[in-house]
């Protein structure tokens, strides 16, 4: 067994914090003495202990000459828990094996200085691409203090999202939307328009069989304040809901949502709508590091008019709706040129049982 089989152990052991460190990065740690795995750990709940040091608490013998296996950097500073740099150093461990450096400009590299100057020996850059993969949202969110933002559509072959009728549910299948919940799972913040919720009312919560979820903060664009006062955004764990209007909305409506427990963001108005510019940035000071885009073609074209999608996911299921009438995934005035057109890159394909997803980042 080499480096690369330890940090997979280490990077699989990062996922299980998934939905509950944000805005910290997911970490995990293996700690490997005489060849034999003796400790592991992972960040579980943001303000929690690190991985490093639950990796230490869970040692199963002396650490002493050890080798540990982490897919960040150890922190250098104090924040809710002390540096781990320094607990690593204390314990005795002789080499660790870092998977990516902290991409925080301000700390990057001090905890590995930290190591190398106390006699540890280091060695970075195993399975860099798939931790910088594993934490895309914390890089995006750490470096620009804006969420990472994923646009989620679910189509029929020939690009509808719903009949001309308006049905929707369901033009994909059951695993498309099981790991649509997994997406809702990963992020911070789920985005729709005032219409999905006027039509669809929806909880927009995460559903996950037999696996401990956490619901993302709900996001309404609504720029004239027209989200009913019954709707299921507003009376299930309203605290959890941001409205999000312009001045154009009256101050009734203002003062029901908030009545209600949900919070309102007043953005300026840009072509009668909420400014999104201004809104990505007041989340990002709320440390929602990260956002779906679950919303219709008019909210998806906004996002992507405003550069502000980093990550696409799309579900195809193969069905043939028609009409012209019927909705599509990205709707707007659309782009005059070919030459404009907004481009992909990294492209990924999956199979999801009869449904083909496919991901892909803007360039």
């Amino acid at each position: 067994m080499n480096d690369e089989y330890f940090m997979k152990v280490a990077l699989n052991l990062a996922e299980k914090g998934m939905g509950f460190t944000s805005p910290n990065p997911l970490v995990g740690a293996v700690i490997v003495k005489n060849g034999n795995i003796i400790a592991e750990g992972y960040h579980k709940k943001y303000g929690e202990s690190h991985a490093e040091v639950n990796a230490l608490n869970n040692a199963t013998q002396d650490v002493h000459d050890a080798t540990m296996y982490v897919t960040l950097e150890p922190c250098s500073h104090y924040g809710k828990t002390p540096p781990c740099a320094n607990r690593i150093v204390e314990s005795g461990i002789k080499k660790v094996v870092i998977a990516m450096e902290d991409p925080n400009p301000i700390v990057s590299g001090m905890g590995i200085k930290i190591l190398k100057d106390n006699g540890v020996d280091v060695i970075v850059g195993v399975l860099r691409e798939k931790a910088e993969k594993l934490n895309e949202i914390f890089i995006k969110y750490i470096t620009t203090k804006r969420p990472f933002t994923i646009m989620k559509a679910g189509m029929s072959l020939d690009g509808k999202i719903a009949t001309h009728t308006g049905e929707s549910r369901w033009v994909t299948g059951e695993e498309s939307r099981e790991y649509g919940h997994l997406l809702r799972q990963k992020v911070s913040a789920i985005l729709v328009g005032v219409n999905t919720v006027i039509m669809d009312d929806s909880m927009l919560n995460t559903r996950l069989n037999n696996v401990e979820c956490s619901d993302p903060v709900r996001i309404v664009l609504d720029s004239h304040g027209r989200t009913p006062l019954n709707s299921k955004v507003l009376n299930i764990n309203s605290s959890n809901t941001i409205i999000a209007v312009t001045d154009i909305a009256s101050e009734e409506n203002i003062r029901a949502f908030k009545e209600r427990g949900a919070e309102v963001i007043i953005t300026p108005v840009k072509n009668n709508k909420v400014d999104l510019q201004f809104l990505i940035e007041e989340l990002g000071k709320k440390k929602i590091d990260s956002l779906l885009v679950e919303g219709g073609g008019e909210v998806n074209f906004s996002f992507l008019k405003e550069n502000l999608v980093n990550k696409v996911v799309f579900f195809i299921a193969p069905k043939i709706i028609g009409g012209r009438d019927a909705k599509t995934p990205v709707e707007g005035p659309g782009i005059d040129y070919l030459k404009n057109v907004i481009n992909l890159k990294n492209l990924q394909m999956t199979n999801m049982d009869k449904d083909i997803m496919i991901e892909a980042y803007l360039k």
